[in-house]
């Protein structure tokens, strides 16, 4: 199993080697050139995975995910701080918007699918939802302030230095309260990836100048190749006949999102830890909206060299409205710390349509509102407080230990 995994590491670093000193443009595109940027940032974002799945044994457990979520997606950060830094407004927001529908429109469905089929291949038995510890209120109510906020970032149609200030404070509140939740067990580390089990069954100086030297040579290989892998996305949507706004959108994220959905899926074969999965996909996704949005209005004004708020396109309103509604529909879809076959069914259909019709904004968002609307009757209907907010209500009267079970 070790010749094999690094022999194919080997080969696609060869082949991508190869490929970018032997590519020949065709129709003005370098095609190997994009090919070699791409397989770059996978694999950086695959060093970085291991290095933090090791990390996370030394580490409190109740920030384990939100440090795996923060340092899986430092390829985002790369790419929209480079488009950020460029002033290329319109594909900042695509990039953002993307990657935020990717998470809820492909990352639970793929985990919830995936426990489902393991489950069924183990025991034969149907599994018709996913239920997550009573802790992981945080998580979920922790979409609450940044959508709320983005609300009247939509409506005020612009992003400034005092937004970006204000939601990585939400961010800092999340990290705060996911400290208070006392610690697990530590995961078995069979359920590793070998690269990071092997770390963490080194000596302690070994293990740690490997996870350093792991982080290291993953973000040095970010760092210089962000801006091409940007400008290789650009030559093949160009050469493919796709406007870049929508390549940049959904392929760009697909591709720095990679590892983190090899680490879910994995996650999701074992089925007993299908919920960190979606854990983990939903701290990409507070992370992101809050730390990644808020840093956007700072870079772009730091290369403009003044103040100036990050004004709106209508079409950059409308991608944000649609993104908003999708997050208030997966939150209350989450309300009650379990994800259904109906509500993950619901999340994928509603994303598949919008990548197959990506020009009907108005339409798509008015059919994410009417589920809205059904959750919101559902709830009410059901009169008793949800599971995510009676968490944080048992949560806040037991104080720092938060880790008593719910009745």
């Amino acid at each position: 199993m070790k010749q094999r995994i690094f022999l194919a590491l080997g080969f696609i670093t060869m082949c991508a080697i190869t490929a970018f000193a032997t590519g020949e443009a065709v129709h003005g595109v370098n095609y190997s050139f994009a090919i070699f940027t791409t397989i770059s940032i996978v694999f950086a974002a695959l060093i970085i995975g291991w290095a933090t799945e090791a990390a996370q044994f030394y580490i409190s457990q109740g920030l384990a995910l939100a440090i795996l979520a923060w340092m899986q997606t430092l390829p985002e950060f790369a790419v929209e701080a480079v488009l950020a830094w460029n002033q290329e407004r319109e594909l900042m927001i695509a990039n953002f918007t993307g990657s935020l529908r990717l998470f809820a429109g492909v990352g639970y469905p793929l985990v919830f699918f995936t426990a489902c089929i393991s489950h069924y291949i183990k025991t034969k038995e149907i599994k018709k939802e996913i239920i997550f510890d009573h802790e992981h209120w945080v998580e979920v109510l922790s979409f609450i302030p940044p959508l709320t906020y983005f609300l009247f970032i939509y409506v005020k149609g612009s992003l400034s230095v005092l937004d970006g200030i204000i939601l990585i404070s939400f961010y800092a509140i999340y990290l705060f309260l996911l400290s208070r939740i006392s610690p697990k067990d530590e995961e078995e580390t069979e359920d590793l990836a070998f690269v990071a089990r092997t770390i963490v069954k080194m000596k302690p100086r070994n293990r740690n100048v490997s996870i350093v030297l792991l982080f290291f040579i993953g973000g040095g290989i970010i760092f210089f190749v962000a801006h091409p892998f940007i400008e290789g996305m650009k030559m093949l949507a160009f050469s493919f006949g796709v406007s870049s706004f929508v390549f940049i959108q959904w392929f760009a994220p697909f591709v720095s999102e990679f590892p983190e959905k090899i680490t879910a899926f994995n996650w999701a074969r074992k089925v007993k830890k299908a919920p960190i999965g979606i854990m983990n996909f939903i701290s990409s996704s507070v992370n992101q909206w809050t730390v990644l949005t808020g840093m956007l209005p700072m870079i772009y004004n730091i290369s403009l060299g003044r103040l100036e708020p990050l004004q709106l396109t209508m079409l950059q309103k409308n991608e944000i409205l649609l993104t908003i509604v999708q997050g208030i529909l997966a939150f209350l879809l989450l309300i009650e710390l379990r994800l259904t076959f109906y509500g993950t069914a619901v999340l994928f259909i509603l994303w598949f349509i919008q990548f197959i019709y990506p020009s009907i904004h108005s339409e798509i968002t008015l059919v994410y509102l009417v589920f809205i609307l059904i959750e919101v009757i559902k709830i009410s209907y059901r009169r008793k407080m949800p599971a995510a907010f009676y968490g944080a209500a048992k949560a806040s009267l037991l104080g720092s230990d938060s880790s008593t079970p719910l009745k």
